[in-house]
């Protein structure tokens, strides 16, 4: 017969594995926090010009949203007022334009801790269905100064400099489809950003939080046969997101 020692020695085993397999089924059973996104750009709804042309279902989808949803539930914001402690993770792509109270929004949300992607695109180059004018056309030169300067950085962009060209380039160890990107800068006395050689990429650790910010959106433009962009976005949103 099996020693006392033994037999409670086995048992405490089986406890422990026991214990450890409700700890991993636990976790995976727990749901994956909802990322923020606030675009101008056709990501969560596509860019139709009829509602019954948007609802169709034979267009695919934008290949950036099952690249968000990776990293959880895309929870789209008509406002930045709407952050909230259950948000930890935003993606803001080529937004429009911010109210003062955004501003702040966004600001005290960072700093509190959220981790931030930010494409600010000064020079849009994705074509759009809508005219020039339309209020359903992304926003084609993005206008964040306000918020930008408070964290350090002045975007600026010059069509007349020597420029990188639409193709993929390593920025700061990322490979990064870009098309005529805007240039960042450092703003008055706040030093919060890394700015990368190249100048398109800002890595910012703002408060108890990080905003990582590129100076182009056509990483994340719609045609990407080859799968380029959305390789960089990838890389983009692990950084941001996974590698705080």
């Amino acid at each position: 017969m099996p020693r006392p020692r033994t037999r409670l020695a086995a048992t405490l085993l089986l406890i422990l594995a026991a214990v450890l397999a409700w700890a991993v089924l636990s976790r995976s059973a727990e749901p994956q926090r909802p990322v923020a996104l606030f675009t101008s750009l056709p990501i969560f709804w596509g860019e139709e010009a009829e509602l019954g042309d948007l609802l169709k279902q034979d267009r695919p989808p934008h290949w950036a949203k099952a690249a968000i949803a990776a990293h959880g539930p895309i929870r789209p914001l008509d406002t930045l007022d709407q952050l909230g402690p259950e948000l930890r993770r935003l993606v803001i792509a080529q937004p429009r334009p911010l109210s003062p109270a955004e501003n702040v929004a966004l600001d005290n949300w960072v700093r509190g801790g959220g981790q931030l992607l930010l494409l600010a695109d000064p020079a849009l180059t994705e074509e759009s269905a809508f005219p020039i004018g339309d209020k359903r056309r992304p926003q084609d030169i993005v206008l964040l100064s306000p918020i930008l300067r408070r964290w350090g950085l002045e975007l600026t962009f010059d069509d007349s400099r020597e420029r990188i060209g639409d193709g993929p380039v390593d920025v700061d160890g990322l490979r990064l489809t870009l098309n005529m990107p805007g240039h960042f800068v450092p703003f008055g006395t706040e030093r919060a950003c890394r700015i990368s050689r190249e100048g398109v990429l800002a890595d910012c650790r703002i408060g108890q939080g990080r905003a990582l910010i590129l100076a182009d959106a056509a990483v994340i433009e719609r045609d990407d046969p080859g799968g380029l962009r959305q390789q960089g976005f990838e890389s983009l949103l692990t950084r941001a997101f996974v590698n705080p």
